[in-house]
């Protein structure tokens, strides 16, 4: 079977670039939709593919359907040292959670830990994104978030009352990469089955059930199934409490409120966040911390492996090497991808990627 021919690259600034003009043709002002740009490229440089420019035709449509407040006033709802509840004002969910996290390391560095809730927010990219915004101060970052669209049902049921529900850590470290974890609850974020089926690729096995519990390999049959929980019963415990704590304490939709993004571009889906940063300095010297968060890296990097397994490898690494390739040689652009994209420029009347 010959090779699939590699996609077309197509470099980090010129899709941060067409984010940003794409956002400013449905009227996001232009500070804004340059972070927008900023994020949504950052998304694809690190190889999350299903929440950077792919999701830009499906968050246009909602813009122009009424359903994103575009001149947004995002504000702080309710204010303590250590916590704080963010109104997100139906904003862009890459705004508010910018404003989120900025607030959450500015509380970090006296009250030494900070817990900020958001409400009316909408879908902000990757998990990672935020998460990894304290270590620039230093700082432990903890993420969760409602997803926009239930695909997972309480354990051994099928009405799909639970979304993938993210959780993103990023740990600082010294001289080793930074350990990030990022991952759904589910086995697959749903982001990747709409890739796949864009791309007319087959699932594996093991990513979806249908509602009879057999294997669903075609993406394009999605509706006909749901996502599996990673760890059986156990990912959907923790899908549940995540939603609990991002959606339900701060005001937000969760269960049965949830609105499907994917399929609705009118409804207001009261996005829920949170952000957690957590000041190494106040827990223990920092440098101490960061070497010992070096030796367990090297430690669990070189320990025994099993036969045929060619390295131990820690969360975040695939993301530092998809950084290291993409930021040298340009983000793959499929061709249905920039159909789609090519589609979106004629129809907002402004040039299209990479010109």
């Amino acid at each position: 079977m010959a090779e699939a021919t590699p996609a077309p690259r197509v470099q980090a600034r010129d899709l941060e670039a067409f984010i940003a003009r794409a956002c400013e043709a449905v009227g996001i002002p232009a500070a804004d939709a340059a972070v927008i740009g900023s994020l949504m490229a950052r998304a694809d440089v690190q190889g999350s593919e299903g929440h950077g420019i792919f999701r830009l035709p499906q968050y246009i449509r909602r813009i122009k359907a009424g359903a994103v407040n575009v001149k947004p006033q995002i504000r702080v709802e309710r204010d303590l040292p250590g916590m704080a509840l963010v109104d997100g004002d139906n904003a862009m969910g890459h705004l508010v959670m910018s404003f989120a996290t900025k607030l959450a390391i500015e509380k970090a560095k006296t009250a030494g830990a900070a817990w900020v809730g958001v409400h009316h927010s909408n879908h902000a990219g990757p998990a990672s994104l935020y998460a990894a915004m304290p270590m620039e101060h230093d700082m432990v970052g903890l993420y969760l978030a409602v997803g926009n669209a239930n695909h997972l049902p309480a354990w051994g049921g099928i009405d799909m009352l639970l979304s993938t529900n993210p959780i993103a850590v990023a740990i600082p470290a010294g001289e080793e990469p930074p350990i990030v974890l990022d991952m759904a609850t589910t086995v697959a974020a749903y982001g990747k089955v709409k890739t796949k089926a864009q791309r007319g690729e087959t699932m594996p096995e093991g990513w979806m059930i249908d509602r009879q519990g057999r294997p669903l390999t075609d993406p394009k049959r999605a509706d006909e199934g749901f996502l599996l929980p990673i760890g059986g019963y156990k990912g959907y415990g923790l899908a549940l409490v995540i939603g609990l704590l991002a959606g339900t304490l701060n005001g937000a939709a969760m269960g049965r409120d949830v609105v499907d993004f994917n399929k609705d571009d009118h409804s207001v889906t009261n996005t829920g966040h949170v952000i957690v940063a957590l000041n190494v300095a106040m827990f223990r010297p920092l440098a101490e911390f960061k070497r010992a968060v070096d030796e367990l890296a090297r430690d669990i990097r070189g320990s025994q492996r099993l036969p045929g397994v060619d390295a131990i490898r820690l969360p975040g690494e695939g993301a530092l090497k998809a950084r290291a390739d993409r930021i040298a040689k340009g983000v793959p652009v499929p061709a249905p991808l920039r159909e789609s994209l090519d589609r979106l420029a004629a129809e907002l009347g402004i040039p299209p990627l990479g010109q």
